[in-house]
């Protein structure tokens, strides 16, 4: 099993034909992944072709989805039209749209927020890897590549790995296999300060797979998702779990990388982000290269 996505997620991306669209859609079928069509505004009819791949090109998302029957959809838009984008994706009643375009103004996003409260389709992201359940074998078989993440890295296994950054999500996801440590599914939830899925919707969801017997949580400063994910851990989870918090020598008032790593007011530091998350029972990896031996060293 996995969470979220599985060999059977059939998939759209919108923004197909464009450079950074059609560059990642190539890579997802090269990886495997149920990529079953594309939509680009004043586009549609036309096809996307990758070797044997064609994929077929479609002028909405609703239009796309009725005809192919994908239930998922990965945004490659810029920014200014990244936030109808998503809204398209939630009209059209898909279960998961993942928001991959970075530098979505927070405005938009509050809006989005808004909008898809009692909306049955969840987001991730924005300003986010996407997500990867892995396949088996040299072709992936079986496995399920949407966003940016190099899928080469990933090994089917027993591992959820949840971050709000993609270059740490790597990393972590190679000391794993690395190690010969597979994962169940891998899930950068973005870097901006409003986002669709915390790191504690991603916990709850690791700890009901059944699949996945052990947890990588990376996070940053800024905000006060972590915590509120260790706090539920310590009392709902029962699998074991390795944390990471990068920006430890950020100075407070300065943004650092993601819009959302930024400390305000004394608050989300990640001197008392570690202290919590050891306090709720999470090892802690002092250092990026750890995050791999100290989720390992859980496990014998």
């Amino acid at each position: 099993m996995s969470i979220l996505v599985d060999s059977n997620t059939r998939i759209l991306v919108q923004g197909i034909t464009g450079d950074f669209g059609s560059r990642h859609a190539r890579a997802s079928l090269d990886y495997g992944t149920q990529l079953v069509a594309g939509v680009t505004p004043g586009k549609g009819g036309q096809s996307f072709d990758h070797g044997s791949f064609k994929v077929p090109v479609y002028d909405t998302v609703a239009e796309a989805a009725r005809e192919t029957g994908a239930t998922v959809s990965v945004i490659f838009v810029p920014p200014p039209f990244a936030a109808d984008a998503i809204l398209e994706g939630v009209d059209a009643g898909l279960d998961l749209v993942v928001a991959i375009t970075e530098g979505i103004p927070v405005n938009d996003m509050i809006k989005v927020k808004a909008a898809m409260a009692h909306s049955k389709t969840r987001l991730i992201g924005p300003n986010c890897p996407g997500l990867v359940t892995p396949g088996t074998g040299e072709k992936s078989h079986g496995g399920c590549r949407i966003g940016i993440a190099p899928g080469y890295i990933h090994k089917r296994g027993t591992i959820g790995v949840v971050s709000r950054s993609g270059t740490l999500t790597y990393e972590a996801v190679w000391q794993l296999t690395t190690a010969g440590y597979g994962q169940s599914t891998c899930v950068g939830i973005g870097g901006d300060p409003v986002n669709g899925t915390s790191h504690l919707d991603v916990l709850k969801m690791f700890n009901d797979d059944p699949e996945t017997e052990a947890i990588i949580m990376i996070g940053e400063i800024g905000g006060d998702a972590e915590e509120i994910a260790a706090l539920w851990a310590k009392d709902h989870c029962k699998k074991p779990i390795a944390g990471f918090i990068a920006g430890a020598t950020a100075p407070p008032g300065r943004r650092m990388g993601h819009a959302g790593a930024i400390i305000s007011g004394g608050q989300g530091t990640a001197q008392a982000k570690k202290q919590t998350l050891r306090e709720c029972g999470i090892a802690v990896a002092e250092t990026p290269a750890e995050i791999g031996a100290t989720l390992i060293s859980l496990l014998k």
